[in-house]
């Protein structure tokens, strides 16, 4: 072949290089994995923490309601018992008064309950677990009349202080119902202390 015939031979196309793949599966080898976690932004930390109090606080309001049951069965059963009981000049007056309020805290007594279980709580299921939550709650210790009357008394007092911190508690929690509630079973609690307290005057 002559020098001339080699430059007129036709001369093959070059190949265009294949595209390449980028293989990322081998990328984060030997990094700890801690290090390609995806932490959460400032923003993000404070909505979670948000949510964990108003988880907290929301599981204290719970207890303090079921406290306040447990406490409101005892009443029910202390104020019938002295219904029973009691024995003085103004029996007649008492008997009728105590078996109101008997009914009334019976009635409280599950009001209270259906807010709580419409909260998805749970209440005790026995005796035991009502006195557990009532551990506060004071006993009557005598027969002598102004003696039982004078307990129930401080019990109702007592309860009705608990309301008033409770409806606070629940406004910051925006529960409306319970707020309201709790506003009208401390007006009636604090309603037969005066009662009772006038009663003893005499």
């Amino acid at each position: 072949m002559t020098f001339s015939n080699f430059e007129t031979m036709p001369v093959a196309s070059t190949p265009e290089p294949a595209p390449q793949i980028l293989d990322t599966s081998m990328m984060n080898v030997g990094v700890p994995s801690e290090l390609n976690q995806t932490f959460p932004q400032p923003e993000e930390d404070k909505q979670l923490k948000k949510e964990e109090d108003d988880k907290k606080r929301m599981d204290a309001f719970i207890k303090t309601l079921i406290k306040m049951t447990c406490y409101l069965h005892e009443l029910q059963t202390q104020s019938h018992l002295i219904h029973f009981n009691y024995e003085a000049e103004n029996f007649l007056a008492v008997h009728e008064f105590l078996k109101t309020q008997y009914k009334t805290h019976q009635e409280q007594f599950d009001k209270l309950g259906e807010f709580i279980r419409s909260m998805d709580f749970l209440l005790p299921m026995c005796r035991k677990g009502l006195l557990e939550g009532s551990s506060k709650f004071e006993h009557v210790k005598t027969y002598e009349p102004k003696g039982m009357l004078m307990t129930y008394f401080k019990n109702l007092e007592t309860l009705g202080s608990e309301c008033k911190k409770a409806q606070a508690t629940a406004r910051k929690n925006k529960v409306i119902d319970v707020e309201n509630y709790l506003g009208e079973l401390c007006g009636d609690l604090f309603k037969s202390a005066w009662m009772i307290k006038a009663a003893l005057r005499n």
